[in-house]
């Protein structure tokens, strides 16, 4: 019995440590298995352009602004701009993978630090033809596509002792404001009308 004794403690360590080997190893093996996460984050960016709607007079410089924010990627150098122009026309493209596409053309290009996220546009001395709404559309490097809501210019300019006449779309709220003014004149005015009026039927009936 003493023998039998001896012999138990240590089949029974052996087989005890072989058994807590085992299970410290599965762990191990079971956390080395997983496999990695490589389908890459999909990319949330947001297109910003503001103002919604812009005006300017013939010959000055506008910057139409738009912003670029993807919190998950701060680097942003590897996307494709692209700016187009629409109006009565129809749909004009101005800046495509970042550059100016207009031939002869060096009053528009992409004034911003795309590393930044400012991929805004610049116009020099703009003329009444570029009135129209610009779209700013980014293409992601997976093939996605995220358009900004776009941002409406209007080109003033001036016609003689008359003001100011807006480009085309425009010409209607000019002239509604115009036919306001002189309501708004006639109605101040009356009351001085109505006096000169009496005062001139007066010395008329003398």
């Amino acid at each position: 019995s003493a023998v039998l004794f001896s012999l138990f403690p240590g089949t029974d360590v052996g087989v005890t440590g072989g058994g807590a080997n085992k299970e410290n190893a599965a762990p191990m093996i079971h956390v080395t298995a997983q496999p990695l996460l490589l389908t890459p984050e999909p990319w949330n960016l947001l297109v910003t352009q503001t103002p919604a709607k812009e005006k300017a007079k013939e010959g000055e410089t506008v910057v139409l602004n738009c912003h670029l924010n993807s919190p998950q990627h701060p680097s942003l150098t590897d996307l494709m701009v692209k700016w187009y122009k629409e109006d009565e026309k129809g749909q004009m493209d101005l800046l495509e993978k970042n550059v100016t596409i207009l031939p002869n053309n060096s009053r528009i290009f992409m004034s911003g630090d795309l590393s930044q996220g400012d991929v805004s546009l610049i116009i020099l001395n703009v003329t009444t033809s570029d009135h129209g709404i610009y779209f700013c559309e980014v293409t992601l490097p997976d093939g996605t596509v995220v358009t900004g809501d776009g941002t409406k210019l209007r080109i003033r300019r001036a016609l003689g002792l008359f003001g100011i006449e807006e480009s085309i779309g425009t010409i209607i709220g000019v002239v509604a404001a115009g036919v306001g003014g002189i309501v708004v004149l006639m109605v101040v005015l009356t009351p001085q009308l109505r006096k000169c009026i009496l005062c001139m039927r007066q010395e008329s009936h003398q």
